[in-house]
């Protein structure tokens, strides 16, 4: 006697055929691609135009929040930033309680303090820095210190030609270009208001690459004749002024 259980006509009818389609997708995953498939039919150009999008909103909050691109507008950082280099800012640099140091390259905002305009320059002195120009060589000294420019100054450029005794006032920076004698920087503006000096906030990030032309692509890096210049005397570092 066959005792195995046979279905039902009932049974059958109640079960799906391997040919049947379901409308629901099964999982989590099924309907995420159900739903990518609907929008790429309805976006004109399908899922190159939907990666276009993805990678054009990528660029825009790296450019907005990390990373900046900025052309060198004139010869005022030469010889290390000629005119058409592009350069990446770093953002993030001075964020997250970071300060600017001497010796970095920075761009800033100039507009009430240069100029209407974004710049490009070198901190040589921060707040509450004593900086003199110059020693009995020709050399700027900061707190005391003179300072080895030899390294990136243009060519036959002297420190400055133009004689100056400032202490930085506290949240300001003192800034100066490359090429001395090309560049309209703190020296030019000391008895503009706010006396040369540009404040803190006003700095968009740290210039750390070249990144064009590949050929003269290189890291920016700070020079070590101002990581041995002393710190600021305590009671000039925290004046405003």
């Amino acid at each position: 006697m066959d005792t195995e259980a046979q279905p039902t006509e009932r049974d059958r009818s109640s079960r799906p055929s391997d040919s049947e389609d379901t409308s629901d997708p099964g999982g989590p995953e099924d309907r995420s691609r159900f739903a990518l498939s609907r929008v790429t039919e309805w976006v004109p150009g399908g899922r190159i135009t939907l990666t276009l999008l993805a990678c054009l909103l990528f660029l825009l909050v790296l450019s907005t929040f990390v990373l900046r691109p900025f052309q060198i507008p004139s010869g005022s950082m030469e010889r290390g930033l000629r005119i058409g280099d592009r350069v990446l800012v770093n953002k993030l640099a001075y964020r997250f309680g970071a300060e600017p140091r001497r010796g970095d390259i920075v761009v800033f905002d100039g507009t009430g303090y240069f100029g209407h305009a974004d710049y490009i320059k070198r901190v040589v002195g921060v707040g509450g820095d004593h900086v003199v120009c110059c020693d009995r060589e020709g050399r700027i000294q900061v707190n005391g210190r003179p300072v080895d420019e030899s390294g990136f100054l243009y060519p036959g450029d002297s420190p400055s030609t133009v004689p100056f005794d400032v202490v930085v006032p506290g949240g300001t920076l003192f800034l100066l270009g490359d090429h001395r004698g090309d560049s309209s920087d703190s020296r030019d503006h000391l008895g503009s208001p706010g006396g040369g000096m540009v404040p803190v906030g006003e700095v968009i990030g740290r210039a750390d690459w070249i990144v064009w032309p590949f050929g003269h692509a290189t890291r920016l890096q700070r020079p070590d004749a101002y990581a041995r210049v002393p710190a600021a005397a305590a009671g000039r570092a925290g004046a405003h002024g």
